[in-house]
Order: C-alpha cells, then sequence, then structure tokens
C-alpha cells in the first residue's frame, strides 16, 4: 500500500464519475429495454471483460470450485437482485434518487455488521452517524416534488436493494473475505449471469424489443464501464491504496448522480435534495470515524 497520489485520487473521482453515471444510464436503458434484457445484458458485458482480466492475470476462477453454491448465492444476492431492483425502480423514480438512496449502504451496513460480524460493533461514534445518516435518507421522503405516492413504492424498493448489497458484502466477509478479490467478483459475476439467463429464456424479451440508439448505447456503457472497468478499476485501487481508501468513494457517487440528474437528464433538484444529499454524506463521514482503528478480521 502507498500513500495517495494525486493519480490515485483522480482514479478514486474516476471510479466515483462511472459508478455515480450508471444511474442516469439505467433510466435511459429503461425507455425501450425491459429490466430481465437490460440486466442480463450489463452482465453478460461484465462478465467477458472480467473473465478476460482474470486470464491475463492469471487468476484462477473458482466459480465450479467445491465453495460453488457460496459463488451463485453471492452472485444472486450483491449482484442479480439489487441490479434488477435498481432498475425496476429507477425506471419511475429520477436518476439521482437512485444514487442517493443508494448511498446509505454504509449506513444499513453498519447495522447490519454489528450483528452479523464480531469485529464491527456499534460504538456511540457509528450510531451517531447511522442516526444522522438515516434522518438524512428520512428528508427525501417528505419531498413530495420527489417522492410522492405514486413512487414511493419504487423508493423503497431501491433502498432493499442497496440492503441486499450489504448482506451480499457481509456473506463476502465471512465466507468467501479470503478467495481473493478478483476470484470472488468474477466469480459471482458469472453465477449472476447463469441465474439471470433462465428467466430470459422464459420471457424471451427479444420477441418484441424494438431499442432506441440511446438506450443501446447506455446499455453497453452500464456493462462494459459502469460493471466491467469499474470493477477492474477498483482492484487497482484497492491493491495500490487499501481498502480505506477505496471506501471514501461512497461520499462521491451520490454528489455525481446529482450533477448528472440535474445536467444530463434535466432532473428537477430541490432544497431537500440537496439537504438530504449532505446529512446523508455527514452521517457516512461520522461511521467511518467511528471504525478507526477497527481490523477486517
Amino acid at each position: 500500500m502507498r500513500e495517495p497520489k494525486a493519480i490515485d485520487i483522480f482514479l478514486l473521482v474516476l471510479l466515483a464519475a462511472i459508478w455515480g453515471s450508471a444511474f442516469f444510464n439505467i433510466k435511459i436503458a429503461t425507455y425501450t429495454y425491459d429490466t430481465f434484457t437490460l440486466v442480463f445484458v450489463r452482465v453478460f458485458f461484465a462478465t467477458l471483460l472480467l473473465v478476460l482480466w482474470c486470464f491475463y492475470k492469471k487468476i484462477k476462477i473458482m466459480a465450479f470450485s467445491k465453495d460453488w453454491k457460496l459463488y451463485a448465492l453471492v452472485g444472486i444476492v450483491n449482484i442479480s437482485m439489487p441490479f434488477l431492483l435498481i432498475a425496476y425502480g429507477t425506471d419511475k423514480v429520477q436518476s439521482y434518487l437512485s444514487a442517493i438512496l443508494m448511498s446509505s449502504t454504509p449506513l444499513s451496513g453498519t447495522i447490519l455488521a454489528h450483528f452479523f460480524t464480531s469485529n464491527e460493533k456499534f460504538n456511540l461514534t457509528k450510531s451517531i452517524g447511522v442516526t444522522i445518516g438515516f434522518i438524512g435518507v428520512a428528508i427525501l421522503f417528505f419531498d413530495k416534488l420527489v417522492i410522492s405516492e405514486s413512487n414511493l413504492i419504487y423508493a423503497l424498493i431501491i433502498l432493499f436493494a442497496a440492503t441486499l448489497y450489504v448482506i451480499g458484502g457481509i456473506l463476502i466477509l465471512k465466507f468467501l473475505k479470503n478467495k481473493g478479490n478478483e476470484n470472488v467478483t468474477t466469480s459471482t459475476i458469472i453465477w449472476s449471469l447463469i441465474s439471470l439467463l433462465p428467466f430470459c429464456l422464459y420471457k424471451q424479451p427479444w420477441v418484441n424489443l424494438n431499442p432506441s440508439f440511446e438506450s443501446t448505447l447506455s446499455l453497453i456503457y452500464l456493462g462494459i464501464f459502469a460493471t466491467g472497468i469499474a470493477w477492474m478499476l477498483r482492484f487497482h485501487i484497492l491493491i495500490t491504496n487499501g481498502l480505506v481508501f477505496q471506501a471514501q468513494v461512497a461520499y462521491l457517487i451520490p454528489i455525481f448522480g446529482v450533477i448528472f440528474g440535474y445536467f444530463i437528464m434535466d432532473e428537477q433538484i430541490t432544497w431537500k435534495v440537496l439537504t438530504s444529499l449532505i446529512v446523508i454524506i455527514a452521517g457516512i463521514y461520522i461511521v467511518k470515524k467511528g471504525n478507526r482503528g477497527i481490523k477486517n478480521n
């Protein structure tokens, strides 16, 4: 590990921008692609890139080893289901709202980690941070211009997707943390693709498919850049600068989500949205302060 240099900070911001841009691209892709097709194609491109990356790096892919059931479970919980739910929810809400709601992941992660890990227990600082963070989320639900009766269920679906990411992360920490970052990600995304295939064959979305050019472009971007290249960039940052530095991306993703939503999608930003964003980021910051000194055993 090395102290972050200018290039490392640039790569972290780039990663945040790529992940933050995923939400408006999901929105555009849903204009003419159904949810299953969108997610399947996205996972397909990501799988292709990650498998090629592992072959290039000579990393053994253990997707079909004796631990295949664990890789399959994580692939479904940590990739297939959240991708489907986020796409389904983002189709009905503003793209920046998805980005902000997904930023609650470190907060729900802190709660679940308290109960399901041995070394991530609550302390006063983390409790304050979680409380402040969820107050930020609650502010969004009082903004009727952003969340109304017509899209409330979709906002809750996105929050549930964020929780699934956390559950997937805990499963990895408990059962797969020593299996190698690149292997775990590639093996689980392979199983994610396998799990999605039967649904696509059953629904046969290609029968009435009439995609637009912009939706197709967004879909390709999601698979290649927002999933495949973003994960490879994440690997590089983790190896070069460590987990603590890489985790700072959580502060930046919702900011980019709001910026892209406003300037590219012409989505309305209210003062409650900005207040919510600031409060959530403050909560995440306080939680991370409470994590200092904790070792990930």
